[in-house]
């Protein structure tokens, strides 16, 4: 994979769990979409009437970061670990450019409070095998998993 020399656009979200589904929410304002999951009697999705409009670079990190969330959800599930009521996923795609080729890039920040690091960090990585997203993306993209527990 060719390393981003320089960045041209970031979309940014920020995705909690929330008792009717999972909330992502833009940096700037400009998502804010209550996401559900498949087979979820609850609406599929809520989109916030905002200005500016999201880029893809914000929808895609919204996505992903909905479909991480419920993958940490199974991942602790699997371990016997019960999820913090305040976990949440931060996740920032660039488009990015070195030379004339265009690449995305991705950084992901994990926020498992009140769990002891290792077992958060075993979540996380349990989570990153289990979404879709990360799958799809695994050798295709730069990605990074931080994870924090404070």
């Amino acid at each position: 994979m060719s390393k981003i020399e320089k960045v041209l656009v970031t979309g940014k979200t920020h995705t909690t769990l929330s008792r009717s589904g999972n909330t992502s929410r833009g940096h700037n304002g400009s998502l804010d979409i209550e996401l559900s999951t498949p087979g979820s009697a609850k609406p599929a999705h809520v989109f916030a009437d905002t200005q500016p409009h999201p880029t893809a670079e914000q929808l895609f990190a919204g996505a992903w970061s909905a479909c991480y969330i419920a993958a940490l959800g199974l991942a602790a599930k699997e371990l016997k670990v019960t999820i913090p009521a305040d976990v949440s996923v931060d996740i920032e795609i660039d488009l990015g450019q070195t030379g004339n080729a265009y690449f995305l890039q991705a950084g992901l920040n994990v926020h498992l409070p009140g769990l002891p690091h290792e077992v958060a960090t075993a979540i996380a990585h349990a989570a990153d095998q289990i979404c879709p997203y990360s799958k799809a993306t695994r050798g295709n993209i730069d990605v990074y998993l931080n994870v924090q527990t404070a």
